[in-house]
C-alpha cells in the first residue's frame, strides 16, 4: 500500500526546493503535496511514486518524518463532511498526524490521512458506513 510521509523542515526560503531537488534527483516522482508552516518550523506532507527511494531521501537527508500507510476517507462535499471523519478518528482515539486533499467527484471529495494507528482509523472509518 502507499505510504504518505509528514516531514519537518526549516520555515526559510528554499528549503521544500531542497528537498524537492533531491528527490527529483533521484527520480521520484511526486503524486501528492501539501504542507505550511509557522514560525521556524514548516512541514510538508507527500505521497511518491516510490515509497523506498522517498524513504532513502529522506534518511540521507537527516529529514525528520513520519510515515505511515494511507487511510483514505470519502466524504460529501459539503461544510462538515469532513469534521465527520475527525470526529470518528477523534472518537477512536487515533492522532492525525497530516492529510492531503485527493480531489472531488461529483458530490464527493476523497481525503487520504497519516494517523498513529492506521488499523484503528480504518475499523473507525468502516463502522460509520
Amino acid at each position: 500500500m502507499a505510504h504518505q510521509f509528514v516531514i519537518q523542515l526549516e520555515h526559510r526560503p528554499g528549503a521544500l526546493a531542497e528537498l524537492c531537488r533531491e528527490l527529483e534527483r533521484q527520480s521520484v516522482d511526486l503524486t501528492a503535496i501539501g504542507g505550511g508552516g509557522i514560525g521556524s518550523t514548516g512541514h510538508v506532507i507527500l505521497k511518491t511514486a516510490d515509497d523506498e527511494k522517498t524513504r532513502s531521501v529522506l534518511q540521507a537527508g537527516d529529514y525528520r518524518f513520519i510515515e505511515s500507510e494511507s487511510v483514505l476517507a470519502e466524504v460529501d462535499d459539503r461544510p462538515g463532511g469532513m469534521l465527520s471523519v475527525l470526529d470518528r478518528l477523534a472518537s477512536a482515539g487515533v492522532n492525525v498526524y497530516g492529510h492531503l486533499f485527493m480531489g472531488r467527484w461529483g458530490d464527493r471529495a476523497t481525503f487520504s490521512f497519516v494517523v498513529d494507528d492506521p488499523a484503528k482509523a480504518r475499523a473507525a472509518l468502516d463502522a460509520a458506513k
